[in-house]
C-alpha cells in the first residue's frame, strides 16, 4: 500500500514545528497536541540527540523563536526553488530566480510578519521600509540571489520535473513515532526510481560530520521505504553556500541501521516524557539559543511542564512484500 506525499508548507522561519496533519483543522487543541508529541521529525530528533531540554521546549512546550537573518535565508531561498519549477522548463534560468527574490520576500513577511523585524525602521516605530533598513535589506536580498546563482551551476532545472517539492511525508513505525517531516525536493524516473534532493544555504560539513548532515535524509528514505515500499536510489545533499553536492545510495541495511538509531531516540524521548526530565546538555549550539533565560544550565527556571495526553498508536498500513528481507523490521512498524 502506498501512502501518498501530502502538500504542506514549509516551517516557519524560527518558532516551533510547521503545521501539518496533527493541526488539522477539526481536532481540538489537546488533539494536536498529542499528535504532535507522537510524531518526530529529523529536525527534532536531531534536537533531543543535541539537548532534551530544547527539545522540550520546541515540541511540547512550543516556544517562539525570533527569526534570524540566516534562517529566514534558507527559508527564502527555498521558496524560490520551489516556485522556480512552476515555470516552462525553458524558462528557468537565471534571471528568473532573480526576478523571484523580492516577490517571495513579500510573501514570507505577509505570512510570516515578525520576519520584517530583522530590517526595522530607522525612526524605531518597528516597521520595516525605513531608510536606513533599506540598504541592509538590499544586501540580505542580494545574498539570497548569489545562493540561487550558484545552484544554477549545481543543477540544470531546465532538465528536471520533479514528482514531489516541499512535500510532507509520513509513516508509522509500530511501537514507535510517526515519521514525518517536509522533503524539499522528489526526482522520480520513468521506472521508480527515486533521487531525494535537500538544499542547504550553509556550506558542506567536513568529511568527520558527513554522517550526521545525512541523517536527515537517511530518515526521510527510511519513511518513503516504510510507507511506499521503496528504497530511494539516491541521496542528495545540495550545498549552496559553499557550491557542493554530497551523494550518497541507500541500501536496505543502511535503512535498518536509521530505524535503529531512531528508534533508540524515540525510546529515549518516552523515557524523558515519562520522567518529566528533560535535561539541558550545555555545549557550544548555547551561544545561538533562545532559551538561555529559561534553562537550569544558564539559572533560568523552564516553564511548567505542559501536559499532554498521547493518543493511541494509530493502525500500520501493510508494505509491499518487496520491503522486507531476511532481518527486516516488522512490516508494520511506525515512522515518526
Amino acid at each position: 500500500m502506498t501512502v501518498p506525499l501530502q502538500l504542506e508548507p514549509a516551517a516557519p522561519p524560527g518558532g516551533p514545528p510547521a503545521p501539518g496533519p496533527a493541526d488539522a483543522p477539526g481536532a481540538d487543541e489537546e488533539e494536536r497536541a498529542a499528535r504532535r508529541a507522537r510524531g518526530l521529525s529529523p529536525s527534532r530528533a536531531a534536537d533531543f540527540a543535541r539537548c532534551p531540554l530544547l527539545y522540550r521546549f520546541r515540541v511540547l512546550d512550543r516556544l517562539p523563536e525570533a527569526p534570524t537573518e540566516a534562517a529566514v535565508r534558507g527559508t527564502l531561498v527555498h521558496a524560490v526553488l520551489d516556485r522556480l519549477f512552476d515555470l516552462p522548463a525553458p524558462q528557468r534560468t537565471v534571471e528568473a530566480a532573480r526576478a523571484l527574490v523580492e516577490p517571495e520576500w513579500r510573501a514570507l513577511r505577509e505570512r510570516e510578519p515578525r520576519v520584517a523585524a530583522l530590517f526595522p525602521a530607522a525612526d524605531g516605530a518597528g516597521e520595516a521600509g525605513g531608510p536606513a533598513d533599506e540598504a541592509g535589506l538590499q544586501r540580505w536580498l542580494a545574498s539570497a540571489g548569489r545562493l540561487l546563482e550558484r545552484w544554477f551551476d549545481l543543477e540544470d532545472p531546465t532538465r528536471l520535473e520533479p514528482s514531489g517539492r516541499e512535500l510532507w511525508v509520513e509513516a508509522p513505525l509500530e511501537g514507535g513515532p510517526v515519521l514525518r517531516g517536509i522533503v524539499d525536493r522528489v526526482d522520480e524516473t520513468a521506472a521508480g526510481d527515486l533521487r531525494v534532493v535537500d538544499y542547504k544555504t550553509g556550506r558542506a560539513p567536513s568529511e568527520s560530520f558527513e554522517s550526521a548532515a545525512l541523517f536527515q535524509l537517511r530518515f526521510y528514505a527510511l519513511a518513503l521505504w516504510r510507507s511506499r515500499g521503496v528504497v530511494p536510489r539516491v541521496l542528495q545533499l545540495v550545498y549552496l553556500g559553499s557550491g557542493e553536492v554530497l551523494r550518497v545510495s541507500p541500501d536496505e541495511d543502511d535503512l535498518r541501521a536509521t530505524e535503529r538509531k531512531v528508534r533508540a531516540l524515540w525510546e529515549a524521548i518516552e523515557q524523558a516524557r515519562r520522567d518529566g526530565d528533560w535535561r539541558p546538555n550545555p555545549g557550544r549550539a548555547c551561544r545561538w539559543c533562545d532559551h538561555q533565560a529559561r534553562c537550569p544550565a544558564f539559572g533560568g527556571t523552564p516553564p511548567p511542564l505542559p501536559l499532554l495526553p498521547v493518543p493511541p498508536v494509530p493502525p500500520v498500513p501493510p508494505v509491499p512484500a518487496e520491503a522486507d528481507g531476511p532481518g527486516a523490521p516488522d512490516a508494520r512498524e511506525q515512522v515518526g
